[in-house]
């Protein structure tokens, strides 16, 4: 079984909340948005943003300094991006297609969900990878977050269906 340490469950969060900004971020674009859907879309935009951040800043000393010293580190995040790319959303491009090729604001909420409960299905699935307290305590950080976007795109998504 594979172990991760708390820099690679961070890239991988980091990598999935860019695609997912990248998916936000061109569905705010869309003319045929109504304003207080492109403000929600907007929000849910820079929510990606404000995860990033946090989960950049769960790295403590340690972490830092093994980044640091990780001559490699560059290699290794792009390697987890590809992993993360071929689980969820493919990558930023297809984040984008799925944006811009959704039918309706119903239509981009679903994907939304979608891609949100994928984030939480594929961190539950490298849970049993990891023994370390402090990774699995940035990976429950992790997940909250996530779980707290699908908990606002579901609310939402039954006010459009009223």
């Amino acid at each position: 079984m594979l172990t991760y340490s708390i820099n690679e469950v961070i890239e991988f969060a980091v990598q999935i909340e860019k695609n997912g900004y990248a998916f936000y971020h061109e569905a705010s674009k869309r003319k045929d948005l109504e304003p207080k859907a492109k403000e929600f879309i907007e929000f849910l935009r820079d929510e990606e943003l404000n995860h990033e951040k946090t989960f950049l800043s769960l790295r403590g000393e340690a972490e830092m300094q093994d980044l640091e010293l990780s001559a490699d580190w560059e290699l290794v995040s792009e390697y987890l991006k590809t992993i993360v790319d071929s689980r969820i959303f493919n990558s930023e491009d297809s984040a984008i297609k799925k944006a811009t090729g959704a039918k309706d604001l119903l239509e981009i909420i679903d994907f939304a969900i979608s891609f949100e409960k994928d984030t939480l299905l594929y961190f539950h699935a490298i849970k049993d990878g990891i023994s370390n307290p402090n990774t699995n305590k940035v990976l429950r950080r992790i997940i909250n977050e996530e779980v707290s976007h699908v908990l606002k795109l579901s609310d939402y998504k039954k006010t459009l269906t009223k």
